[in-house]
């Protein structure tokens, strides 16, 4: 399925085997202490590839805030359009640059409403397409360059159950949201910038009147509303 040109591909991991030991072994740590450290990241790639890793490989589950000292994330209610999106719960993705767009936007100095998405395709014959995104705030909220320094934290994902997968045409598409119906303890947590994120140019600037519309096109695999 050929997708419109504003859903963004992630760009490509370059990680050694070295390095995937060293995620690896770092992670087995983490699992076992689970102490909620605060990470001093030495690897030699970007951060995002660090978190999509321990996503992608170990089901890591990742939640990106600019709360640097939550020990305890409590289910809460939250607003949405599908039902999966309005329970009371811990929200969480399983993606690390879905998390990392959240991490680093400054909500609280800056209101603003969002437009983002996160999807893999799944095809008849069981391929499934490399993630993709798309990354949206109020115009008025981007021209004032709202980001910060936010937190990425890691979350053991016993607890959280999956989005439900989604029928367009012959194709699944899989969300890589979850949630948790009671509280978590996060295994550890990553600072990161704006300069981690590598989608930050990409960020599109919407009209907080039309979301529906961008809502539409987006399920719809239709042309982005100008």
């Amino acid at each position: 399925m050929m997708l419109p040109d504003y859903w963004l591909q992630r760009p490509n991991m370059e990680i050694t085997s070295q390095t995937r030991s060293d995620f690896d072994q770092l992670f087995a740590r983490l699992k076992a202490a689970r102490t909620n450290t605060r990470l001093d990241y030495t690897f030699p790639v970007p951060k995002w590839q660090f978190v999509c890793y321990l996503a992608d490989q170990w089901g890591v589950v990742l939640h990106g805030t600019g709360d640097p000292h939550i020990q305890v994330f409590e289910p809460r209610l939250s607003n949405d359009l599908n039902d999966f999106g309005a329970q009371t719960a811990v929200y969480a993705a399983r993606d690390g640059l879905w998390a990392m767009f959240f991490a680093i936007l400054d909500r609280r100095r800056y209101p603003m409403a969002t437009t983002n998405a996160c999807v893999q395709l799944v095809d008849e014959a069981g391929q499934v397409s490399d993630p993709r995104y798309v990354f949206g705030i109020s115009r008025p909220a981007l021209l004032q360059q709202p980001w910060r320094a936010g937190m990425i934290y890691l979350l053991p994902g016993d607890t959280f159950v999956n989005q439900p997968s989604l029928r367009f045409g012959p194709y699944e598409v899989r969300v890589p949201q979850l949630a948790s119906l009671v509280p978590v303890k996060p295994l550890a947590r990553l600072e990161v910038g704006p300069d981690d994120f590598p989608f930050l140019k990409d960020i599109r600037g919407i009209d907080d009147a039309r979301l529906p519309e961008y809502g539409q096109a987006m399920q719809a695999g239709a042309p982005w509303p100008e």
